[in-house]
């Protein structure tokens, strides 16, 4: 199990991007939370197998069908989850 903190930016605010990943997250069977950030990006730390948190990544580079992702990062993150939370924004 790996934890990746992942941060996508462009048109992700205000498309449902928050709760369709974490349905994506739940569907994967990963872990952690998602949250808007302040500068308009989307912000994840996932906790789980690091096939399925790379199909998270991949499904994050589309994202939901109003979305835009124009770059998607992904490096080491930290932590264990037991759940997949929305939390507020920072």
């Amino acid at each position: 199990m790996e934890t990746w903190h992942i941060v996508v930016k462009g048109r992700v605010q205000g498309v449902g991007y928050r709760v369709a990943c974490a349905g994506q997250a739940g569907a994967l069977g990963i872990n952690g939370w998602v949250r808007n950030r302040r500068d308009g990006s989307v912000e994840v730390m996932a906790y789980g197998p690091p096939d399925r948190l790379e199909a998270l990544c991949n499904w994050m580079r589309r994202g939901p069908p109003d979305a835009q992702v124009n770059a998607l990062v992904a490096l080491p993150g930290a932590g264990e989850f037991e759940d997949f939370d929305c939390l507020p924004t920072a």
